[in-house]
């Protein structure tokens, strides 16, 4: 494979591909049973690459290693997890805001194949995707709708509706690591038009709070060495408040606990459940 025909090319985002790096080295030296199961991730990358991470698995169990790993793959179960028990309930739309280089679309459970799977995204990032995902191979499946849409302009309702969202139905939407990448009007804006969704609606997002003194920001330093600084901080609080303002029925902050109990019981691998939880499901 020439460099110019590779899955990964300099008009992705930095960290939309650190993320996918991050969840195909979790198939590649992580243990049994995987807490995001993810086969599609490893294709995105140059063999090399994979070849690498098994070569020298222990550069990625240092601990700060270790806890980013298991960070981006337990907010992409959780979400995962809660869209399956939407879709029990009848929900038969998706909506991935900021998808990024996600995979959901393309590794979907059998419960998920009568459902409309919208992928929502900047128009050159997601040019990036299919190009890329083209290039490995990796084909379309028939629900899945593709919405070249900049948060930062506003809601994604209208490009949402183009692509065929009935604006009617319940519809599960997921925000992950996108909140903090966005400005504070545009989160404003997409909360808004989520409270408007039919009921029985969900959302699931991660936000990232302001740093208290002498927490590690680490992830926000290391976005902004890449181009990808973070825009709006926002704290339990704060949201709260906002989710009261808009009407929404109820939400949940995730918590820590739930977590580790859920997903981390009785691993041996070393990947840590996460010290404090940063994810909220908010019900319409």
């Amino acid at each position: 494979m020439n460099p110019s025909d590779g899955p990964i090319q300099r008009e992705a985002s930095g960290t939309a591909v650190g993320v996918a790096l991050l969840r195909a080295a979790h198939q590649l030296i992580d243990g049994e049973p995987k807490i995001l199961d993810d086969p599609v991730s490893p294709r995105l990358f140059y063999p090399e690459v994979l070849d690498g991470i098994r070569a020298d698995p222990e550069r990625l169990r240092a601990p700060g290693a270790l806890a980013l790993r298991s960070h981006v793959l337990v907010r992409s179960r959780y979400a995962e997890d809660r869209f399956r028990d939407a879709a029990a309930r009848g929900v038969r739309q998706y909506v991935a805001l900021g998808a990024g280089l996600d995979t959901f679309a393309f590794r979907q459970p059998e419960w998920a194949r009568d459902a409309t799977l919208f992928e929502v995204d900047h128009p050159a990032s997601q040019r990036h995707k299919l190009d890329r995902f083209a290039a490995a191979g990796i084909e379309i499946p028939p629900n899945v709708r593709f919405v070249g849409h900049d948060l930062d302009h506003g809601a994604p309702d209208g490009a949402l509706r183009a692509a065929g969202f009935v604006a009617g139905e319940p519809a599960f939407v997921s925000m992950l690591g996108v909140t903090m990448y966005v400005t504070p009007q545009a989160l404003d804006a997409v909360l808004a038009w989520v409270a408007t969704l039919a009921r029985g609606s969900e959302l699931v997002l991660t936000f990232a709070p302001p740093p208290a003194p002498g927490d590690d920001d680490a992830l926000a330093e290391r976005a902004a060495a890449v181009g990808e600084p973070w825009r709006t901080r926002i704290g339990h609080e704060q949201l709260q408040a906002r989710f009261a303002e808009l009407g929404f029925a109820g939400w949940e902050f995730v918590r820590a606990a739930l977590l580790a109990e859920r997903y981390y019981r009785n691993r041996t691998d070393g990947l840590p459940a996460p010290r404090r939880s940063t994810m909220v499901a908010v019900e319409v």
